[in-house]
């Protein structure tokens, strides 16, 4: 008899070579009908995986709050998709079908892109095998076996993988039906335990992500076993696209981008400037009440620089390298980091110039694969907004902390605090050897965080393993308007780079000391940051952030005149201003300046103009106000100088 030790530490007995959903169905039915995977002492298993020894043993289900349980009903689904298209289709060639964290995708070679219809039909033909509940059954051949198995059936991309598997390895197949794919699973026990299917998009994908290899056709899906938890997803994807930061930028006129220039290289139009340069003056100012010094470096760099700091190795595929007729060859910079050391090293430092701080928002460039950019969230030239301080060892846990309250500053007055969590990401402690710098550093470092951690309730969870190369860091992880978990701020404790650059400080004792090089970001990439920012409040950005703070709205020609006037008054106080000088209705301009996201529109028309009034509807409420103009720019230059999330004008 085996032991087997269940997630709640009670302990069974079975006999050896019960296999996982037998031990399922022996806790409960409702575990038996509703396990998808399981995990032996920490190792994803299939369900029909049989126990040879004591072991830790988890059941996965779909509704469990890790995504193990997922990912087999997902990678399931996605085999479910292959067959269908293999039936429509049996032309088509299969490539690969992971389950991914928001469902599945397969990718094929086909003669001409998927249209809606195919999908349509696709999914017709995905319920119909369903339906059938066809058992899912797993089986293993040599290598030998497998590829002539797979030779018969001509799957070019198959037989690729195949020829990878090291000879000594297990081959797997999973067959239902008619179809057949190697996949070392895990995979649900028939195809009817998938219930409810939804074929999202497709698009072009390269073999194994190499642009130089073939173009494949990838189809998105996704799967649930309650039709309401579907209807609830698809509710959440039509909210996505409204909040979609690309859609939203197009219709406010903020940025765009050019074939001429090149895919991945944004422009920004004025009014997207307006919000860039606001966001870079905001962020400047409380990092310089922290004792940041604004710097600017160039975008080009000697590849020696990178190589010396380690950076060249770790992006060597991503780097832009630039050569002249003349003989230059440089590097577009992928990090500001190692300039900034260069500024350090310009002269002698004593340790009573410590911290030295330097800040910098600019250019970075990294080559991503083309078919991987879109939009702002991937792109080429990213605006990275950076900063990095020199600091004694006994110096580095108030540079954290003041890091940290620098990071809780920015994004309270952004109103995205309330939605995070802290990762103190520290080493790997079983495998040490994976980064640079002593124990003791590391030791000491680890131990500050957590003292900074508690000393402004930061309640940071612990992550093994998650540490940069060279020293602890401090992770901020937003929950997004969708739910989604991104990572900005971020504060890293660096002991390599200033002895890879051989920077030192002189000590009160006159001796050479290797300084700490703590990094932050706090926006991160100004691009990344603006998707966020135009998806969480769906375009409507706070007063002091929008390109156009007030429209001016005359209502007939006779009224343009005062509506110059009152505009000129507001740009004298440095108001974002226009007049909506067009022929449209009032309510069509009304309606402009709603669809436009515009916080205040002022309404100029016969009661206003001979009463020397302006009448101001705010975007956040029904209601309207009359005042004198000078009224109104006292209480706006209050609203932009507090940096108020909402407006509260007329409220």
């Amino acid at each position: 008899m085996l032991k087997i030790t269940l997630k709640d530490n009670s302990i069974i007995e079975v006999e050896k070579g019960t296999s996982i959903i037998d031990i399922a169905k022996k806790i409960s039915e409702g575990l038996m009908r509703n396990a998808t995977c399981g995990e032996v002492n920490g190792e994803i298993k299939d369900l029909r995986f049989e126990l040879q020894e004591d072991c830790n043993l988890v059941i996965h289900t779909f509704n469990d709050e890790d995504l193990e349980g997922k990912k087999a009903y997902w990678h399931t689904s996605s085999h479910i998709m292959a067959q269908a298209v293999k039936r429509l289709f049996p032309e088509y060639k299969l490539a690969i079908g992971p389950a991914i964290d928001n469902g599945f995708y397969y990718d094929f070679e086909v003669e001409k892109a998927f249209s809606d219809e195919d999908k349509e039909r696709i999914e017709i033909e995905m319920n119909k095998i369903i339906k059938e509940d066809i058992p899912i059954e797993r089986f293993t051949l040599t290598k030998e076996e497998a590829l002539k198995m797979i030779n018969e059936t001509k799957e070019k991309y198959k037989l690729e993988l195949l020829e990878e598997i090291p000879e000594k390895d297990e081959i797997s197949f999973y067959k239902q039906g008619e179809f057949i794919d190697l996949c070392s699973g895990p995979h649900l026990l028939s195809t009817g335990k998938v219930k409810f299917v939804k074929l999202l998009s497709s698009s072009s994908a390269y073999w194994k992500g190499d642009e130089k290899r073939e173009v494949l056709q990838r189809i998105y899906g996704i799967s649930f076993p309650k039709k309401k938890e579907l209807e609830g997803y698809l509710e959440r994807l039509e909210e996505a696209k409204s909040r979609d930061h690309r859609k939203i930028g197009k219709e406010l006129d903020l940025f765009c981008f050019s074939d001429y220039v090149g895919g991945g290289l944004p422009l920004y139009t004025p009014k997207g400037t307006i919000i860039k340069d606001e966001l870079q003056k905001e962020i400047e100012k409380i990092c310089r009440n922290y004792g940041f010094e604004k710097v600017s470096c160039p975008s080009l760099a000697n590849i020696s620089l990178f190589e010396t700091s380690g950076h060249a190795q770790k992006f060597n595929d991503e780097l832009f390298r630039v050569n002249s007729p003349k003989g230059h060859e440089f590097v577009l910079k992928p990090v500001q980091c190692p300039h900034h050391t260069q500024i350090y090293a310009s002269k002698m430092r004593s340790y009573k110039d410590l911290p030295i701080r330097y800040m910098e928002s600019d250019k970075q460039y990294r080559a991503e694969l083309p078919g991987s950019v879109g939009g702002l969230s991937r792109v080429y030239a990213i605006t990275i907004e950076d900063g990095h301080s020199f600091c004694r060892i006994d110096q580095v846990k108030d540079e954290v902390i003041n890091m940290c309250n620098i990071i809780r500053d920015f994004y309270t007055k952004m109103g995205l605090w309330k939605n995070h969590w802290v990762s103190l990401s520290v080493r790997d402690y079983e495998h040490p050897e994976k980064y640079i710098g002593n124990k003791d550093d590391w030791d000491l470092c680890e131990k500050m965080l957590q003292e900074v951690s508690d000393e402004l309730k930061l309640e940071a969870k612990w992550c093994e393993g998650e540490a940069a190369l060279y020293g602890p860091k401090l992770d901020f992880m937003f929950t997004d308007a969708l739910g989604r978990e991104i990572q900005i701020p971020t504060v890293q404790v660096d002991f390599s780079t200033p002895k890879r650059f051989g920077l030192y400080y002189v000590d009160e004792n006159g001796e050479k000391q290797i300084p700490v090089m703590v990094h932050r970001a706090i926006l991160g990439s100004y691009e990344r940051f603006l998707a966020l920012l135009l998806e969480q409040f769906k375009g409507i950005l706070p007063t002091w952030l929008s390109p156009v703070q007030v429209r001016v709205l005359p209502i007939s020609e006779k009224h343009i005149e005062y509506s110059e006037k009152i505009a000129k008054i507001l740009k004298e106080n440095e108001i974002r201003v226009e007049v909506d000088y067009s022929n449209e209705s009032f309510g069509k301009k009304i309606r402009e300046a709603i669809i436009n996201k515009i916080p205040y529109a002022i309404v100029i028309g016969d009661n206003e103009y001979e009463k020397k009034i302006i009448t101001v509807r705010n975007r956040n409420v029904a209601t309207q106000e009359s005042m004198k103009v000078e009224e109104f720019v006292e209480q706006l230059l209050n609203e932009i100088k507090n940096r108020d999330i909402e407006s509260k004008i007329a409220n």
